[in-house]
């Protein structure tokens, strides 16, 4: 250690069972033997120091000896594992300069184009954490103003290059994502397993719920294990052809995730920044043909049919840019897609689906046949045309089954437990009449309420859809709790708007 850094302040790391999130959070005593908490309060950040280690993190100060002594530095939990320094290694502490590329996201909120280097230099920031919640809250809203051609192609390539690239050995390496907000709409499900039966490569990656009350990974999650890393990936690939995982454990454009996780709460969802952050991700994935699924519904992401096609247009031209075959299917919207909303009432759905079962929700069978058909038709050595045929002969055999099971099989067993919440009650009709429409966005409000996608067992199950009718009284969808508290909110929630329009005329 040279003198200069033997002079800074040194204290002992002490590990402190706070989960902080993304953040890095470091805890000093008011009292601490090292340094004056007082000296460290014009600063947001600090910089701890380990040999060539670097963290920078938020400072707190405490006045409780029993959390934080006056020896030790407190690192909370996201801290202490990304430091990755055993507890009681004496660390260096000092003032933490802001991140360089910060005065890019100024320029950016002030009305400037971004360079593919300034991108770079976010996007990499990004990934080490260097930013709190509110500088990255900064870039997107600067973003959310305008971005351009340029700019979105930088930062969808930036992102896709800061985590994993995956490689496959076959020429032809088919995907299909859908844009989200639609609630039950687990067609993934269907769609791999037919796929892969056929024999093409579909190495799925999905993400987590943020806001809605089920992700695909959360939803396979209660089928089989989904937080497999790279090799055991491309192993279950090589085995079955497919599989259906949850994306961040591979670590594809983990700046992404970062940006979703602060994005999303505050409802910033650009069709710039919703095509950076599929496509890098796709990018990385190694994917050469990729199906995108925009459903279109008054309350669905997407409202029109104008904004589908320039939507469409935008994941078309990054496509040609970055030589991905890009194609988009633009689907109903109006209404949730089978008949659960929630891990496990949606696995149920799927499931259902594969095993041709006379009570599966007819309208998730059919968007997914049809969307697998076009996956298919992919395939070279098939006649074109032949795509829809195909993929009903493969669900209607149960060959998809078979091969659903043996990628679960190929997963592992899930580490979850998926029993159906207990606390239920149905919801009625206010009056009898038609179901004219239904609020999407309300009925994944009210799921997630009800303790969905943390508790896999909670959600919603749908009764009626539009045109079906209702006599007053009668239900319109059930929810399914496990938290007594949850189970309250959710049914409040539910007198107050049921998310349903009856048409009594």
């Amino acid at each position: 250690m040279n003198p200069v850094e033997d002079s800074r302040p040194r204290l002992k790391i002490r590990r402190i069972s706070l989960d902080t999130g993304r953040e890095n959070v470091a805890v000093i005593s008011r009292r601490s033997t090292a340094l004056r908490a007082e000296v460290f309060r014009a600063f947001s950040r600090v910089e701890l120091r380990f040999g060539a280690k670097v963290l920078l993190a938020t400072l707190l100060v405490t006045d409780d000896d029993s959390l934080v002594c006056p020896e030790d530095l407190g690192l909370a939990e996201p801290a202490f594992h990304r430091f990755a320094q055993s507890a009681g290694t004496l660390v260096t502490i000092t003032p933490a300069a802001p991140p360089a590329s910060l005065d890019s996201v100024r320029s950016k909120i002030q009305g400037h184009t971004l360079s593919d280097l300034e991108i770079n230099a976010i996007v990499d920031d990004l990934t080490h954490y260097r930013y709190s919640d509110m500088e990255i809250a900064a870039f997107l809203i600067g973003s959310a103003s305008f971005t351009t051609t340029d700019e979105l192609l930088a930062l969808a390539k930036a992102m896709a290059q800061a985590g994993t690239r995956l490689t496959w050995e076959r020429p032809i390496v088919v995907d299909k994502h859908s844009i989200g907000g639609i609630p039950g709409n687990r067609t993934s499900m269907i769609i791999v397993p037919i796929v892969a039966a056929h024999g093409l490569m579909i190495p799925k990656t999905s993400s987590r719920a943020i806001t809605s009350p089920a992700g695909t990974a959360d939803t396979m999650e209660v089928l089989a294990r989904v937080d497999l890393g790279v090799e055991e990936m491309k192993e279950v690939v090589s085995a079955c052809h497919g599989c259906l995982i949850w994306g961040g454990h591979v670590n594809l454009s983990p700046a992404d995730d970062i940006l979703i996780s602060v994005e999303r709460p505050l409802s910033l969802d650009t069709r710039e920044q919703m095509v950076a952050s599929i496509m890098s991700k796709k990018l990385a994935a190694g994917s050469s043909h990729l199906l995108i699924d925009i459903p279109v519904g008054p309350t669905a992401k997407v409202t029109t049919g104008a904004d589908a096609m320039r939507l469409r247009k935008l994941f078309e031209f990054v496509g040609d840019r970055f030589g991905i075959t890009v194609e988009v299917a633009t689907t109903d919207g109006r209404q949730p897609i089978g008949r659960g909303i929630g891990p496990a009432l949606e696995a149920q759905d799927a499931m259902a689906v594969l095993a041709c079962h006379p009570d599966a929700p007819q309208d998730l069978r059919e968007k997914s046949l049809r969307l697998a058909a076009r996956l298919l038709e992919y395939d070279p050595e098939l006649r074109g045309g032949a795509g829809y045929a195909r993929a009903r002969a493969l669900l209607d055999s149960g060959a998809a089954l078979k091969q659903m099971h043996k990628i679960i099989d190929a997963q592992g067993p899930s580490p979850c437990r998926a029993d159906l919440g207990t606390l239920t009650v149905d919801i009625p009709a206010a009056n009898d009449g038609i179901v004219s429409s239904i609020d999407c966005l309300c009925l994944n409000r009210l799921a997630r309420t009800a303790g969905a996608p943390i508790d896999k067992g909670a959600g919603i199950k749908i009764l009626k859809k539009i045109g079906d009718r209702a006599e007053k009284g009668e239900p319109l969808y059930r929810i399914y709790a496990l938290d007594r508290s949850e189970f309250d909110l959710a049914v409040a929630a539910a007198k107050v708007n049921t998310g349903y329009l009856i048409d009594g005329h």
